[in-house]
């Protein structure tokens, strides 16, 4: 890859190469294999009567499963007749030496496998791109575009010939500061395999990992968005903020969502999106004399297209929710609620609070902790956009 440097961020030529001789395909896990790890005691039979007891359609999950890895197995036969060596790893098997030794990484499922690969691929240098397994079922904004899903063939050869831009999307570093910290990551769907584990065990690791380091950086990036709040939703998430170095703000509220570009089009957008009902209802409070439908499916649609925004911006955009405006809160008053930052710290108040990253790593965070969250370009995440001829 030709680059040079300027001003401490990587400028790229106009004709982009990537070395493709080895290849990490990183299998989604299907909710069959999910099933099968949950009882792995039972049969094959005794685990079908089980299933099919659970109300589970056995036939379907059976047959996405299949489907899912006959599109791996495409994957990787286009990969080695293109003289490109692979190997093929699923959750358990996703380690540092294998992502060291492979040239590009290629996750082969939805936003979820992609997300997680993304996870823990650290600096911006090895790309990683996806191909959705099953376009009818996943949105796979991350993969390449769904006519790929069917195509490999082209996919590969683009990359091969240069006929792509890379891309960097932004992710979110997430710093810890206090005393004993544990930035041992709990993956969350390690824990819908094992349903006996309890809270009480969750605390114990995290306490056997926990050091007198006063500041550490967490093991994950963040590359849709980062949740901060007390890990029992029902409970009011009571924490102080500050961006970008100003006042501290305390606040009490449902919790705080911090999202990248990337993950404007994700949870950020499902949390303040509004309904053309809101919209009416206010427009109607304003005594707007067009109140015609169309007129207010395209405010609607003006106001959240609003809200995406570049996933290389290096801006992150917040947002408390459910703020609770009254009495006393927020201390001071005029905290807006949504906005962007180049900067966040977080100061816990929160008993069993948590701090949880792109939905699927979590890491403790209870009072008396400080986190900042900060988006650096080395940080970026590469990965390609093809061109369309």
């Amino acid at each position: 890859m030709s680059a040079s440097v300027f001003s401490g961020q990587r400028h790229y030529s106009a004709v982009p190469s990537i070395c493709l001789k080895r290849a990490l395909l990183v299998s989604k896990m299907t909710r069959y294999e999910l099933e099968c790890q949950r009882y792995p005691e039972l049969s094959m039979s005794k685990l079908e009567a089980t299933l099919r007891k659970q109300c589970f359609d056995y036939d379907v999950l059976l047959q996405h499963h299949r489907l899912h890895k006959e599109f791996e197995h495409r994957v990787r036969t286009v990969l080695n007749d293109c003289g490109i060596e692979t190997r093929t790893v699923n959750r358990s098997e996703y380690t540092q030496s294998n992502i060291d030794w492979a040239d590009i990484i290629i996750p082969t499922g939805g936003d979820g496998t992609y997300l997680m690969a993304a996870s823990q691929v650290a600096g911006n240098e090895k790309p990683v791109v996806g191909l959705n397994s099953d376009p009818s079922r996943s949105e796979g904004y991350l993969c390449l575009p769904v006519k790929y899903s069917t195509n490999i063939r082209e996919a590969i050869d683009k990359l091969l010939k240069g006929e792509f831009e890379w891309m960097f999307r932004s992710r979110i570093r997430i710093t810890l500061h206090g005393e004993n910290l544990c930035v041992t990551p709990i993956k969350l769907h390690e824990h819908g395999l094992h349903p006996i584990y309890s809270d009480l065990e969750v605390k114990e690791e995290m306490s056997l990992s926990s050091t007198n380091v006063t500041s550490e950086v967490v093991p994950v990036l963040a590359l849709n968005e980062v949740y901060v709040g007390e890990s029992l939703s029902s409970r009011v998430s009571y924490f102080g903020l500050s961006f970008d170095n100003g006042a501290w703000t305390k606040v009490k509220s449902s919790g705080l969502c911090v999202s990248t570009g990337t993950g404007s089009t994700s949870w950020h957008l499902s949390i303040n999106r509004i309904t053309e009902q809101s919209v009416a209802e206010v427009m109607k409070l304003l005594g707007t004399p067009n109140q015609d439908p169309g007129h207010v499916k395209h405010v609607t649609d003006e106001f959240n297209q609003n809200l995406v925004f570049s996933c290389e911006d290096k801006r992150m955009s917040y947002t408390v929710r459910d703020l609770i405006s009254a009495g006393v809160w927020p201390d001071p008053k005029g905290l807006e609620p949504r906005g962007f930052a180049n900067k966040i710290e977080v100061k816990s108040r929160c008993f069993e609070g948590g701090i949880v990253v792109d939905g699927g790593v979590f890491f403790k965070f209870n009072e008396g902790t400080t986190a900042t969250l900060e988006i650096h370009n080395c940080d970026a995440l590469r990965t390609v956009k093809l061109i369309e001829t």
